[in-house]
């Protein structure tokens, strides 16, 4: 019986490949960009419009997840992806343009998780054989709708974050032995601290981060020492810093296995403030350095924890606190639940 959220998959569904795509910001500043699959030239993809570029990053992103599997279109059962634009609509026009069964996930940049973990349930329930899950972000699409028209060239404080342009797909399916596998997961409850700052979403999410932490920790009877790595995102250098010292006062002393793909994205660097965000940030991070480390082995169990700031810009723009969510998905090398 599922409570508070904690999920165990009994069959542990594999992850069998990635496709991750980046824009040219990314291809030039983003520490990563070396290990993901296709890097544009153009924000657009030589497309006429933001958005459409925003479908083709997922469009091929999916492509190329299944192209090294050698699998084609008509094997996927269900195709689960979400992004920020309204009503998600790059992720419907990519859905039409596969022509998978296609159901939308909105978590905000926690989608790339909570895509993943509702995939792991239908594999786990025998209802699909092969999946394709992920997510993804446009900058100049969500930073026109969130905060300001790019052409005005408002300035950003310290604490604000750059949305990153990628798309990440993951193709999941019944356990093989030898890949990565999912052995359980914990779903988040919303947590709101009545934040009201649309440029401050690390700080407004990182207490939902440790709140799905500490129930994923319980709840599996885990501790932070079984990771090689607890990875976040996207809280970025500023809500990274909360969250570890929330950690901290709730016993859970942080050590170097803590991550957050946010912080890290840009190497720190301080033009892009507190880092990145999006939700193709954690995507294209949880779906190249860290699949490609349990690949190698580098990583024999990781916990992934993506963090979503559900707020729109209408709630906020009525003076509305900024509800979060926090999702985690386990993956492991080990072959067999330790659970």
């Amino acid at each position: 019986m599922v409570k508070n959220g904690v999920l165990t998959f009994s069959s542990m569904p594999s992850l069998y490949s990635t496709g991750v795509t980046a824009g040219p910001l990314e291809k030039k500043k983003s520490v990563f960009a070396e290990q993901f699959d296709k890097v544009y030239e153009d924000e657009r993809c030589d497309l006429p419009t933001n958005e459409h570029g925003h479908k083709q990053l997922m469009y091929d992103a999916v492509m190329i997840a299944l192209s090294k599997e050698k699998k084609t279109i008509d094997k996927i059962d269900f195709f689960l992806t979400g992004d920020l634009v309204n009503q998600m609509t790059p992720s419907s026009f990519t859905a039409h343009e596969l022509g998978i069964p296609y159901i939308g996930m909105f978590a905000a940049c926690a989608t790339s998780v909570s895509s993943m973990i509702t995939a792991a349930l239908l594999a786990d329930a025998e209802q699909a054989r092969w999946l394709i899950a992920g997510s993804s972000s446009q900058h100049n699409a969500i930073e026109r709708q969130f905060r300001y028209p790019l052409e005005y060239g408002s300035q950003k404080g310290a604490t604000c974050q750059w949305t990153v342009t990628a798309a990440g797909a993951v193709l999941i399916g019944q356990h093989k032995e030898g890949n990565p596998s999912i052995c359980c997961a914990t779903v988040g409850k919303v947590v709101d601290m009545g934040m009201t700052d649309p440029l401050n979403m690390g700080a407004a999410m990182a207490p939902a981060a440790m709140e799905t932490l500490s129930c994923h920790l319980k709840g599996h009877k885990k501790t932070i020492d079984d990771y090689d790595t607890i990875i976040t995102g996207d809280l970025g250098s500023n809500g990274f810093k909360i969250f570890k010292a929330l950690a901290n006062e709730s016993g859970l002393s942080h050590t170097k296995n803590f991550r957050d793909a946010g912080e890290e994205f840009y190497g720190n660097d301080p033009s892009f403030n507190a880092g990145a965000s999006g939700s193709g940030c954690s995507a294209a991070v949880f779906l190249s350095d860290v699949y490609k480390k349990l690949q190698k082995r580098e990583y024999k169990r990781v916990l992934l924890i993506a963090t979503g700031a559900l707020l729109s810009p209408l709630t906020y723009q009525q003076g509305d606190s900024i509800p979060c969510i926090a999702h985690a998905i386990e993956v492991t090398m080990d072959g067999v639940s330790v659970n």
